[in-house]
């Protein structure tokens, strides 16, 4: 069964919405990535870093689940990355209150051995200097390198960006990430602006408005299943990346059409994540529940049409 290597923060966040406060709850991407590729494969490692605060109850809910969690570095003295916000009343504006970036502003990734030939490696949000370090750290190039990033690094680590996307298979961004990199605002030329930038595939997330999948001239569109109610969509972006990531290991395959099965995955389990505060949905999720949704994914798009 091919191996998956999650390399990414481990966090505190506190979140408000107008449904309520969550305190300090699990929050990161790697949190999120390694707990959504698990419901689809065995073999997950994470490497982050946290603090002397970071309680055992939270590292408990990878190793319960056999999550590899050998590559966190647990740092005496220092204390875990913590970030808050609010969620404004329609969920797709919100406002950071506090971040403390505490012993993430020196993280430097360990590959344990037993992952440095993992098939498939996601990165997660980080430093992009941070993210080809983990590259290098590989003893064999796995079939599959994923990558997330953010504005803040096209504005603050630009040339270390344009490096690490050379070394790279796929870029998941949103629409916004998309428009800036590229500097077009019609992401069919921006798909095509990035593409050339290293990365083969390109996902660009729009948010309930569904993501598309870019290789070459083919593009393929996934909705967002419509919700009646979004509780906290904290993490959402992260647990797409583990399901998409984690259906390519379960496959064992990173052809275009079985990149397709995977954005539905992936954005199947993050109509979940949306549910709850951070990673609560994702911890009590089942196998069943996954597959009944997924149905609901399938009667949203299929029909059949006569071509005249």
């Amino acid at each position: 069964m091919s191996k998956i290597l999650a390399v990414g923060s481990l966090a505190f966040d506190e979140i408000i919405t107008p449904f309520g406060h969550s305190g300090k709850t699990l929050g990161g991407s790697a949190s999120y990535i390694a707990l959504a590729a698990q419901k689809l494969v065995d073999k997950i490692g994470v490497v982050s870093v946290v603090g002397e605060d970071f309680p055992d109850k939270f590292l408990s809910k990878f190793t319960r689940r056999q999550i590899d969690i050998s590559g966190v570095e647990r740092r005496k003295g220092e204390k875990t990355f913590y970030w808050k916000g609010r969620y404004h009343n329609d969920l797709n504006r919100r406002d950071t209150l506090a971040t403390e970036v505490n012993c993430l502003a020196n993280f430097k990734p360990v590959v344990p051995e037993a992952y440095k030939d993992a098939d498939f490696l996601m990165l997660g949000n980080l430093h992009p200097a941070i993210q080809q370090s983990v590259i290098d750290q590989m003893t064999a190039r796995p079939k599959l390198i994923a990558l997330d990033t953010m504005n803040f690094w096209m504005d603050t680590a630009w040339d270390d960006l344009m490096t690490v996307l050379k070394n790279i298979d796929i870029l998941i961004i949103n629409d916004e990430e998309a428009r800036q990199l590229s500097k077009d605002y019609s992401l069919v030329r921006a798909a095509k602006t990035i593409q050339a930038m290293g990365p083969k595939y390109l996902i660009i997330k729009k948010g309930e408005h569904g993501a598309l999948l870019f290789h070459g001239k083919n593009i393929f569109f996934a909705p967002a299943l419509p919700l009646e109610e979004v509780f906290d969509p904290t993490g959402a972006g992260d647990t797409f990346a583990g399901g998409f990531i984690g259906k390519l290991a379960q496959l064992e395959d990173v052809s275009f059409n079985a990149m397709k099965n995977a954005v539905i995955c992936g954005s199947n389990l993050a109509s979940f994540t949306v549910e709850k505060f951070g990673t609560e949905r994702l911890e009590t999720l089942t196998k069943p529940e996954i597959k009944n949704r997924l149905q609901d994914f399938i009667n949203l798009t299929q029909f059949e049409i006569e071509l005249v």
